[in-house]
């Protein structure tokens, strides 16, 4: 009909236009509050970001603190050089960056790879150290290339420097970077990639105090990483200094002394444990650990035969010889096997348990006293009463005496030796202990294994007639330190027994007599004697292999050698120094290690202040 209104039902479009309204409300609010968390509640986050795109930080690395002798003589320092970093996220063809610096640093690719590869988990903005101690004529080619290589930043930084050179190596140790390892778990700790830290002696011990506060530079740079300007500068504070206790004069005659051979000089302060010289060879220049090594330069020196990394005065573990015979000697009068003068009569050889047995001295001492015994060295002397002792009894003197355990000398991985037993033994190889055993350790053969920094603390304890001392240490003073003093002695029950005198000063006295007599009455250690000084000593000579071999190379016509031991102090009244020495392969100890000793014992006596 005309003018009827034709109605249509709109409900479903008015529900569906509702949803579609509450959604994009949804939306709406959505994105409204994203936005208020990006301007509000991320607002620091993206202004440091923001920052980030026109600010860069830059490390100052603080030089390290000076380490000195104890008269002040420099044994470590700083020097002014130049490293280059790689900064990858300035990088934009990987493989063709890496063929261009390479050429232009004048390292092998690989090399360079491998160095940029050890830190690839690294925020890309991070700088990679790939050169250091540099020039200026070598960073000069690299400054003119600038724009052709926005990903090189090279900076001034001071580098360590050991103005001796080889002088002291194994005391002072080396640096080295810090590995990938060590930054990703350094937590909360500040670490930077390129950092060099202590890796081995005194640089190690005493990191936290050589080690100094770096400092920062903000610069301002533009899209190609160019510097504009500086905002902030923070300098960098150094390090404390370290003074040790070493002498670098005795240090000097001690490595000469050395030159061409391996072996040991250990000269210290019995009273207060002050290490005078500490010298190991062969040996090596600390300066090449600066600069970053190549993987082969590396292996080369790590897989050298000759070892020249180990510290052999701490690590190095050898049979005493008879220096072992001053342990049973004391052992035997605490005991009460012996008395200063039993008596025992050497012929050049004895059957004991069905196996003869030798003294080094074929025609035989004759009639031996205790003091006779030590100065001529006698081992049938010391079979006999190795023969009248039981093991356990010997250990225990040994132990009570310092050996079988780490001195605690102020230098990472001092090894503690071995003093055997019949509980070690029975765990160790299961085995029962067998007589024969004890005589081989009564002339310090066997399974006895000592450090000479243990032999040195030994003769230490002698000279002090039995007094308790402190450890053997190197450290004497640093401005972080309020009351610098050595390390305290192991703790635990050995180094509670180590506290008690193990015998009277009197019975220490007549082990004295022995090897006063050794120096100065033409005995074994008559090499180490200085005119008016009063060494006490006591040589030693151990074998390094089994008396068959020695027969068949003998027979051969080639050499056979021993290790040469010596140790000992003077004067012999308010003893000042302990000298130990070993030269492995040196022979006789009377020949080869005793006129070491003397030469340090003389040099000491001229330097000392009268």
């Amino acid at each position: 009909m005309p003018g009827e209104r034709i109605y249509e039902d709109l409900t479903l479009v008015r529900r569906r236009a509702r949803a579609a309204f509450w959604t994009v409300a949804a939306l709406i609010v959505l994105v409204l509050a994203y936005y208020w968390k990006v301007q509000v509640f991320d607002n620091a986050k993206f202004a440091r970001m923001a920052e980030a795109n026109r600010t860069r930080i830059r490390t100052l690395a603080a030089p390290r603190g000076l380490v000195l002798d104890r008269n002040r003589e420099i044994l470590a320092d700083n020097r002014a050089s130049f490293k280059v970093s790689l900064v990858r996220e300035h990088v934009g063809d990987m493989d063709a960056m890496f063929a261009s610096v390479s050429r232009l640093l004048g390292l092998d690719e690989a090399t360079l790879r491998e160095r940029v590869e050890l830190h690839k988990d690294l925020p890309l903005f991070e700088p990679i150290v790939v050169a250091d101690g540099l020039d200026a004529d070598a960073v000069a080619p690299i400054e003119s290339r600038r724009l052709e290589h926005p990903e090189l930043v090279v900076e001034s930084e001071p580098q360590r420097h050991y103005p001796k050179g080889r002088r002291a190596a194994h005391v002072l140790g080396y640096l080295q970077e810090r590995t990938a390892e060590e930054l990703r778990a350094g937590g909360a700790k500040r670490m930077r990639a390129g950092e060099m830290v202590g890796r081995a002696g005194v640089e190690r011990q005493y990191d936290d105090i050589l080690r100094g506060q770096d400092g920062s530079v903000v610069e301002v740079v533009d899209s190609l990483g160019r510097v504009q300007y500086e905002q902030a500068h923070e300098f960098p504070a150094q390090g404390a200094e370290v003074v040790l206790t070493l002498d670098d004069r005795l240090q000097e005659l001690a490595e000469a002394a050395l030159e061409g051979r391996e072996g040991v000089v250990v000269a210290l302060a019995p009273d207060s444990g002050e290490v005078l010289a500490l010298a190991s060879s062969p040996t090596f220049d600390p300066n090449r650990f600066i600069t970053r090594f190549t993987p082969a330069e590396w292996r080369d020196l790590i897989n050298d035969p000759l070892s020249p990394l180990e510290n052999r005065a701490i690590r190095g573990l050898y049979a005493p010889g008879s220096i072992f015979k001053l342990v049973m000697s004391l052992g035997g009068l605490a005991e009460g096997s012996i008395t200063p003068a039993t008596t025992v009569y050497c012929s050049g050889a004895t059957r004991i348990y069905g196996a003869l047995r030798h003294c080094w001295f074929e025609p035989g001492h004759g009639a031996m006293d205790l003091s006779d015994a030590i100065k001529n060295s006698c081992n049938i002397y010391f079979y006999k009463l190795g023969q009248s002792m039981d093991i356990d009894t010997i250990a225990g003197a040994a132990r009570r005496l310092g050996l079988g355990r780490a001195t605690g000398i102020d230098l990472a991985g001092e090894k503690d030796g071995l003093v055997p037993d019949r509980a070690w033994k029975k765990a160790a190889l299961g085995e029962p202990w067998f007589p024969g055993e004890t005589i081989s350790v009564a002339i310090g053969q066997g399974q006895l294994q000592v450090t000479p920094v243990q032999v040195a603390a030994l003769t230490a304890a002698i000279a002090r007639r039995g007094r308790p001392g402190p450890a053997p240490h190197l450290f004497r003073s640093s401005p972080k330190v309020d009351a610098p003093t050595g390390p305290e002695a192991p703790d635990g029950p050995a180094a509670a027994a180590a506290a008690e005198p193990l015998l009277p000063a009197s019975a220490f006295e007549s082990v004295i007599a022995g090897m006063w007599r050794s120096a100065n009455d033409g005995g074994t250690g008559q090499g180490a004697r200085v005119e008016g000084f009063d060494v006490c000593g006591k040589t030693g000579s151990t074998q390094v292999m089994s008396r068959e071999s020695a027969a068949k190379l003998a027979q051969s016509g080639r050499e056979v050698k021993t290790h040469s031991w010596f140790s000992g102090f003077a004067p012999r009244e308010r003893p000042r120094l302990v000298v130990t020495v070993l030269v492995e392969y040196g022979g006789g100890g009377g020949a080869t290690a005793a006129p070491v000793a003397g030469r340090i014992f003389a040099r000491f006596r001229e330097l000392e202040p009268r």
